[in-house]
């Protein structure tokens, strides 16, 4: 009797899979690992289906389900399942395979395992970020592509970085230009005819290569379109900065390229999960070089960005764009200062080197002036490692609040929840010709909101507000302040102000706002 209690235990004992292992065929891509596969789900019979194999104990119902996680807002992370399947197996070696449609989105999916038999059931998952792989990632792969740099002058060779398993592929240089342009996702004009490549013998690793020379093309945003044989696409954004800083105009426009990168959820590691800090707290170093999830497309561009570079090129308005590395290229803010009369961020500039930070704020104390579009700019320190870009700590933690420099800072954010209109609080000349008096209400706004703390500038003025909008006296404000060197600084106070320029009213509010900021 006794000699029975060790046997019944064994069998009451839940199923057990050992030797798990996913492949995508012979020949798997480059950095593909026992539980990391690639597959390309286009149907030319190479790599379109990743197979799980794995040892059962004993008798059991084994499920696999193919997970795609997502981050909705920090510290908050969603798994969805995608696809799965079920089976009743035998013990051994067995066998369960996906079969990817070509419409799945180009990205790492989590597969989960999870075997069950009278003795109960385990589970293996990667249930968070950052720790060790317990069940096999799979890639999907698209056309992957991106830029060694974020920006180039004319004459610069631009080194590409691309990765993609297509036979052939043709890239061709699209300038974001407005709203119906030839190219689809950027609404780019085409500067380049198509190039066609045989892309054959780089099927299994990424590979490198000297695309182009940025031509005599006017300061900009630029993307490069890599599309596949078999429809397949993918994009790399980079700027196009001047040869010569303020010498083609004194307006400069900074995009925002560093938060680009830390809301870029490309998972470069293969456990599934993107990589960057809003996916876990214990991830504080973002890579540079990724390309970006989305086909390409920097997350949200459509929102921070998109519609104001149309409005500048509807408008016929020539400024000089900028990324965040070419900020650091100023040797001090003088040097800013004799190159630009306003400096525009369009974009949500929450991320900023110390040095960047410096030279902005010098800029303004002698006289150079500002205009932030967004909200939550200049929030946290980051450090530039090489190609790795690492976060600090919030710039008011530092004893440096950004209401100092933008007038206003972050106060709340609800990622959309609930949106208001401006109030309009007097009727400043901003709102000459608009249409708008003290009370008016216009647009929809709301995301993330900066206001005044004790920290802005005195005689900071307060255009607008959207009142209690985060709770009671948690509003967002739009404000204005000048220095007494003349410098004249504007901040919209909510996320997604940019996106409302469409609106005659928000038009002609920025037109004015440009008029007073872009005059030395």
């Amino acid at each position: 009797m006794i000699a029975l209690v060790p046997l019944a235990a064994a069998a009451l004992a839940a199923p057990t899979l050992t030797g798990i292992h996913v492949d995508s065929g012979p020949r798997g891509f480059a950095g593909d690992d026992r539980l990391l596969a690639t597959v390309s789900p286009n149907g030319d019979g190479f790599r379109d289906a990743a197979v799980v194999a794995f040892r059962l104990d004993r008798p059991a119902r084994v499920r696999l389900e193919v997970v795609r996680t997502d981050t909705i807002h920090p510290g908050k992370r969603r798994q969805a399942v995608v696809w799965r399947t079920e089976r009743r197996l035998a013990p051994g070696r067995r066998e369960l395979v996906w079969s990817p449609r070509r419409s799945t989105p180009p990205r790492t999916y989590v597969l989960r395992l999870t075997a069950t038999g009278p003795g109960g059931r385990r589970v293996y998952d990667n249930t968070s970020p950052g720790r060790r792989r317990r069940a096999p990632v799979v890639r999907v792969q698209g056309v992957e592509a991106g830029f060694r740099l974020r920006s180039y002058a004319p004459g610069d060779p631009a080194v590409l970085t691309l990765a993609s398993d297509a036979r052939t592929l043709r890239l061709q240089v699209f300038h974001y230009s407005n709203e119906r342009g030839a190219d689809f996702r950027t609404a780019g004009t085409p500067m380049t005819e198509p190039l066609p490549l045989d892309w054959s013998p780089r099927r299994n690793a990424p590979a490198t290569l000297d695309f182009v020379r940025a031509g005599n093309w006017p300061s900009g945003l630029y993307f490069l379109r890599a599309a596949a044989d078999d429809g397949r696409v993918g994009y790399a954004p980079f700027i196009v900065r001047p040869k010569q800083f303020g010498a083609t105009s004194r307006i400069a426009v900074v995009l925002a390229t560093n938060t680009w990168q830390a809301y870029n959820f490309w998972d470069r590691d293969g456990d599934g999960w993107g990589d960057s800090w809003y996916v876990s707290a214990s991830i504080r170093r973002v890579d540079l070089r990724r390309p970006y999830l989305d086909f390409g497309v920097p997350f949200r561009f459509r929102d921070w960005d998109l519609d104001f570079i149309s409005w500048l090129n509807r408008t016929d308005r020539r400024v000089e764009f900028l990324s965040d590395d070419d900020l650091e290229r100023f040797a001090n803010g003088a040097a800013l200062a004799r190159a630009y009369d306003l400096i525009v961020f369009p974009g949500h500039e929450e991320y900023v080197t110390g040095r960047a930070y410096d030279l902005v704020e010098r800029y303004r104390d002698l006289g150079g002036n500002l205009l932030f579009l967004a909200a939550n700019n200049f929030f946290w320190r980051v450090d530039r490692e090489g190609e790795l870009l690492r976060r600090v700590r919030e710039w008011r933690q530092l004893r440096r609040p950004e209401a100092a420099l933008v007038g206003v800072q972050y106060i709340g954010s609800d990622y959309g929840g609930r949106q208001g209109g401006y109030v309009v609080a007097d009727g400043a000349w901003p709102f000459d010709g608009t249409g708008l008096a003290a009370g008016s209400v216009f647009g929809r706004y709301g995301i993330e909101i900066d206001a005044r703390t004790s920290a802005s500038p005195r005689g900071t003025r307060l255009l607008a507000s959207i009142p209690d909008l985060m709770g009671i006296g948690r509003s967002a404000e739009m404000t204005y302040y000048e220095t007494p060197r003349g410098a004249k600084v504007f901040a919209a106070g909510a996320l997604n102000f940019a996106a409302s320029i469409g609106d005659p009213a928000v038009q002609r509010l920025l037109e004015n706002v440009w008029a007073r900021l872009s005059r030395p």
